[in-house]
C-alpha cells in the first residue's frame, strides 16, 4: 500500500507530541519495515522546516528531514495537483494540495489525525489508528 503521511503525523514525531507521537511512530515503523511505502507531499517540507526549527532548531529540524527522506519518497506536487487544488471543494488549501498530490502520484490512502478534512472517499482517508489496527489484523 503506498501511503501518504499528512504533515501532522510527521510534526508529531518529529517533536514527539502527545497524545499522538505513538501512534504515528507505529506508522513511520511501517515505513521502515517495507510494510508500506511512505510518501511526504514535497509541499510540506517548507512546513516541516518551519515547524521543527521553531521548536527544536535549524540543526535539528534539517537532521531530522535529512532522516525522514531516507524512509519515504517524496511525492511530487506539480502543476496539476495545483490546479486541481484550485478547483476543489475542501476548505483548507493545505489538505486539498495534499488530497492532490495522492490522487495524481496514485497513492493508495492519506494517513491523517483530521479524517473531517478529506471529504472524499478515493484515495482512502485513515487515521494512525486505523491504519495499525487494518496492518495488524492482516498479518
Amino acid at each position: 500500500m503506498k501511503v501518504l503521511l499528512d504533515t501532522n503525523i510527521i510534526v508529531d514525531i518529529a517533536l514527539e507530541r502527545q497524545p499522538f507521537f505513538s501512534n504515528s511512530e507505529t506508522v513511520l515503523s511501517f515505513v521502515e519495515e517495507k510494510q508500506i511505502e511512505g510518501y511526504i507531499s514535497a509541499s510540506s517540507f517548507g512546513d516541516l522546516y518551519y515547524i521543527i526549527r521553531k521548536e527544536k532548531g535549524r540543526n535539528l529540524a534539517l537532521e531530522f528531514l535529512r532522516h525522514i527522506v531516507t524512509l519515504c519518497q517524496i511525492a511530487t506536487v506539480d502543476s496539476a495537483s495545483i490546479n486541481m487544488a484550485l478547483t476543489s471543494n475542501f476548505k483548507d488549501f493545505e489538505d486539498a494540495i495534499q488530497y492532490s498530490t495522492a490522487v495524481n502520484n496514485n497513492l493508495d490512502a492519506i494517513i491523517t489525525r483530521n479524517p473531517r478534512d478529506y471529504p472524499v472517499t478515493t484515495p482512502r482517508i485513515l487515521t494512525p489508528e486505523q491504519l495499525i489496527q487494518e496492518l495488524t489484523n492482516s498479518q
